[in-house]
This record gives structure tokens, sequence and C-alpha cells, in this order.
């Protein structure tokens, strides 16, 4: 078996993993994933009554552990970006397969449910403002599944080749990966209610995802090209940013994952809702019901 020394698994005083200072005891089996600190909250005003295991916070890294009907959920906030998500997918990961007395890794693995519950970006005009999109494919523009062994084996190699040729990406920058969510995972949380489509987890919000303030873009037409570009049928249908590395670490670690985001913006007819907050709270309790 695997052995980790203090400097690969860095374990807290208290036996509690180093960012996220939660205990493996507190882990559950199906784990909520949210951006917002705050909206661990939200999530856990749904649990039942006297369920509440734990409650714990560090930095942007909160986590509630509870049950709903009988459910036993962790909810956890990543804070944005991709970046953050290794930290919390490689945590998680260590808290439910890694003996942190021993630092060894167990025989027996656990493998875990991960829904990514997020807003986003609609690309093309059919997706209207307030739509319920699960994420069937990722296209990471962050690099950090180049980082870890065998990143081809877990891709879509054809449909990366073909979108950085006809987007013309920028040759200096990150090549991007796609990567699948776990298709039971993604059936049982959509059903026949919400749209699926692939989705680019961007590494900014403003250059990355076509915005131009200040600073000119180094493809001005990027977005123009990603809504009208298609591989075997499929198209790009919304931005949003962390759900490639969710999906691909997953995938490495034998977990289940995916991500489902309502659509708050409308990037082809510059449109937004900033009060989204009641439609984020139905697909939560979606999500809930459904894990």
């Amino acid at each position: 078996m695997k052995t980790f020394p203090a400097s690969q698994l860095i374990i807290n005083a208290d036996g509690s993993a180093f960012h996220l200072h939660l205990k493996p005891e507190f882990l559950a089996d199906k784990v909520i994933l949210v951006g917002d600190q705050d909206r661990v909250n939200m999530v856990a005003s749904f649990f039942d009554e006297g369920s509440i295991e734990c409650d714990v916070q560090s930095r942007e890294f909160h986590t509630i552990t509870g049950k709903y009907h009988g459910k036993r959920i962790s909810c956890i906030s990543t804070g944005i970006g991709t970046d953050n998500c290794d930290i919390v997918m490689n945590e998680i990961d260590a808290l439910a397969n890694i003996d942190f007395a021993t630092r060894t890794e167990k025989a027996t693995k656990r493998s875990l449910d991960i829904v990514r519950v997020g807003t986003c970006g609609g690309m093309q005009e059919d997706i209207p403002l307030g739509t319920f999109l699960v994420s069937q494919k990722s296209i990471g523009f962050d690099g950090v599944l180049a980082f870890y062994h065998d990143r081809d084996k877990i891709v879509d190699l054809g449909f990366e080749k073909a979108f950085v040729d006809f987007v013309g990406y920028p040759k200096k920058a990150a090549v991007p990966y796609v990567v699948a969510a776990n298709p039971e995972l993604v059936d049982r949380i959509a059903r026949d209610d919400m749209m699926r489509g692939c989705t680019i987890a961007s590494n900014g919000f403003y250059g990355p995802q076509g915005r131009v303030l200040r600073v000119d873009l180094a493809v001005p037409d990027i977005n123009e090209k990603i809504t009208a570009f298609r591989y075997e049928g499929q198209r790009i249908t919304n931005y949003e940013m962390e759900g490639s590395c969710i999906a691909g670490l997953a995938l490495h670690m034998g977990h289940r994952a995916m991500t489902v985001c309502c659509v708050i913006a409308q990037r082809k007819i510059e449109a937004a809702n900033t009060d989204y907050k009641p439609r984020i709270k139905e697909l939560v309790k979606t999500v809930l019901e459904r894990i």
C-alpha cells in the first residue's frame, strides 16, 4: 500500500484535512459542491431537523454534513476556480481513501457521488435564462489535468483537436481538455426535465470568457467561434469555472461526478438575471431529492 509523508498529505493537529479542516468521519458518500460558501447554509437549511453532524469553515472552504430525508450528505464550498477544486477533490478523496492515522492507502476504496451545483452563462440563443443545464462533457481551459498521469486516457482527444483547430485557440495557452461526467449520475440528476450539453470550464471570468474591458482579447471573436463550433453533433452550451477539474479528477480517483448549473447570463443575446437565488434554491432542492 502507498504511504503518504507529511509533505504530501498535510494533516492538521486535530486530525483534519489541511485546507478543508474536515475530519474523515464527517465526510458523507454523497457530496454537493457549491462555489459560494454562504450557499452551504442554504443547502443545509433543507436538512432534517437535528441531523447536522458538523459545520466547519476554513477560508473559502465551508462544510456542513447532515441528512436530507434520511440521506447523509456533505455540502462543501470550493470558492471560484479549478485551482480550488483541485484542493477540494484531492482532500475529499484523501478523507475517503487514506487512513489518516497510518498515512496509508485503504485496501477498500469508497466511491463518492459528487454533484457541483452552480451558475453559468448560456452560449446558444435557444437556452433561456433560468435553464437547469447538466454538463455531460466539460472543456477545461485551466490545464490542471495535465499535471496528472495518464491525462490522455480519460479525455476525448478528437473533440479537443477539433475545438482547438476551429477556434484558433491561443498557442501559448494551456491545451483545453474534454472530459465526460459520470453517465449514471447525469441520468439520475437530469432525468427528462433538465437540458444536457457541453460546458466550458473557464480559468477566468473576463478575458478567458471573451469579456472585454480595458484589455483586448488574443482571439477577439472567440465567443462567436465557440457558439458556431460543432463536433459529432455536439455543441458548446455554456460557460462556468469548475466542472472540468471535478469531472477529470473524479475519473482518475474512481468517484462519480457531474455539474449542473442554472443559466443566469445569456452571452449570445447579452442578457443577465441578477435575481436568480430563488431559482438556485429550486435547483438545490431538486438535486437533494435525486442525489
